[in-house]
């Protein structure tokens, strides 16, 4: 369906393009008469005007010139216009939270006006009752958000999962840019993608080759897993969901496996959650933020290393199913209230907001290094040849004076490149820097690498790492002043692993670079 839509779209443009007499239909004239410019009016910000032209797409300030014709928007009464379309489980709680967050932050008045519960509105007005701006929200899934934005029937879309390649390749020939940087989306909040079972099921583990298993079919019996003898029943977030996408890429295609036909599909998490919570034979993987009565199961690993679901693992990305909650849009310029409304969602009162509806924020937090015993142990349970105890003790040593930021950064597997979540904790953290959060204190970048290869040579790739992170933050912040802090590096390579070296998942969560700060 996106291709088609997005073939659509093009062929649309084409037509218009071929047609130019029915394309014109406004004409934007300098103020001293000497410039024209004619073509068909895709959009109006209230500053700005957007003509497809027979040079192209033009932007035009709409400050320098006049506007006739029949698309000319009224300027006096002017109201901004803002769709967002895309994932339903966005859509739901988040994204409402926020807009009336933004409204009562910028003293608007604001009304909700609904068709139904995947069509609605929300109208902003200033204090005398005039209209400013118009949300308008489409919920489905991340297929039709992205599908949207292609056929400029949205100005941002919203998805449980990353941009895939196809959709990025149609997106740039669609003149949208490069939908994979930085500027082009942005992690709103953090969810998890957690294996829950019924509260009196034995079993409280379970490991993710093993999950990856479950839900192919290769393991179809409880009693393979330390339960019942009893076969398993399989539930999962529709096919066209973001989370289910989502479980696809991170669990099942990692493990080189396919899920399972017999899976019970909803179209809720409410709804998997409450079917797997009432049978004792079921397993589901869904929301953190919506878990219900059922009961998470632990990640384990072959090693004896444990990871469980929680706030603070998801947001240091430790938790190895962490699942960002995306915003994307195209490289155009919105109307300045979604520029206002984008620039609050990073604001420290809307990570407040995301925390209040039950998502993880990324506002960043320190952890003293007496709530890190875990990691510690880990890291004292894999001395030995490799990683001699004389580095532990510089490791202890140098982190002991400091706390532990919960931003954390991670490479694309196989790659030197940060994960989508990463790019977004570089602005995040840049733009902390720029605000002189941190003026006056050391701020370490600290490497760390997986146990696959000699000791040595994984320090030194965890110290490269650590100054590709450190680079990447200085450039995306602009205004820093570096006189007013101290920016360091360090790296302890393989030495405080955080799961097990067995398995791709493992080794993803080790290959990190944490920010130390005192």
């Amino acid at each position: 369906m996106l291709q088609l839509r997005a073939a659509i779209f093009a062929a649309l443009s084409l037509f218009l393009g071929a047609n130019s007499a029915f394309a014109q239909d406004v004409m934007l004239t300098s103020r001293d008469g000497k410039v024209e410019i004619t073509g068909n009016l895709l959009g109006f910000d209230g500053e700005f005007y957007r003509v497809d032209t027979i040079y192209g797409e033009l932007t035009v300030d709409g400050s320098g010139v006049q506007c006739d014709g029949p698309g000319c928007p009224n300027l006096m009464n002017f109201v901004a216009e803002v769709s967002i379309s895309g994932a339903a489980g966005m859509a739901e709680v988040l994204m409402p939270a926020l807009i009336e967050a933004f409204a009562l932050r910028n003293s608007y008045q604001v009304e909700r006006h609904s068709s139904d519960i995947h069509q609605f509105e929300y109208h902003l007005s200033d204090a005398e009752g005039t209209k400013l701006a118009r949300f308008y929200f489409s919920a489905s899934n991340s297929d039709e958000g992205f599908a949207d934005l292609l056929a400029d029937e949205a100005d941002i879309a919203m998805s449980l999962r990353e941009i895939r390649p196809n959709e990025a390749k149609l997106g740039f020939d669609a003149g949208l840019g490069d939908m994979r940087t930085a500027n082009r989306s942005r992690v709103l909040a953090l969810d998890g993608m957690v294996p829950i079972v019924a509260p009196g099921n034995p079993v409280r583990d379970i490991s993710l080759v093993n999950l990856a298993k479950v839900f192919s079919g290769e393991i179809d019996n409880w009693q393979a897993l330390g339960g019942p003898d009893a076969e398993i029943a399989l539930h999962l977030m529709e096919a066209q969901s973001g989370l289910a996408q989502a479980v696809e890429d991170q669990l099942m295609k990692r493990a080189q496996l396919d899920l399972h036909e017999s899976i019970f599909r909803h179209n809720r998490n409410l709804s998997l959650t409450s079917a797997v919570s009432r049978d004792p034979f079921a397993i589901g993987i869904g929301s953190f933020a919506q878990l219900g009565r059922a009961f998470p199961l632990t990640l384990s690993g072959s090693c004896g290393f444990s990871l469980s679901v929680s706030r603070r693992n998801i947001k240091t990305e430790d938790y190895p199913l962490t699942a960002p909650m995306f915003l994307y849009f195209p490289a155009r310029r919105l109307p300045k209230v979604a520029r206002e409304f984008l620039t609050y969602t990073r604001s420290p009162s809307a990570q407040i907001v995301i925390r209040r509806a039950g998502y993880v924020d990324q506002a960043p937090e320190e952890v003293a290094i007496n709530f890190q015993g875990d990691r510690f142990a880990n890291a004292i349970s894999v001395a030995g040849e490799d990683v001699a105890l004389e580095e532990l003790q510089r490791m202890v040593g140098r982190l002991t004076p400091m706390k532990r930021l919960t931003t954390s950064f991670r490479f694309e597997a196989g790659r030197t490149q940060l994960d989508a979540q990463s790019r977004s904790n570089v602005q995040q953290f840049a733009r902390a820097l720029e605000a002189g959060t941190y003026d006056g204190r050391e701020v370490l970048f600290v490497g760390f690498s997986d146990g696959d290869g000699p000791a040595s040579g994984n320090r030194e790739i965890a110290l490269k790492r650590s100054d590709a992170v450190r680079r990447a933050v200085l450039a995306a912040a602009e205004t820093i002043n570096p006189d007013l802090l101290k920016l360091d590096i360090d790296a302890f390579g393989e030495a405080m692993p955080m799961a097990c070296d067995d398995s791709a998942w493992g080794r993803q969560v080790n290959r990190r670079v944490e920010i130390w700060v005192r």
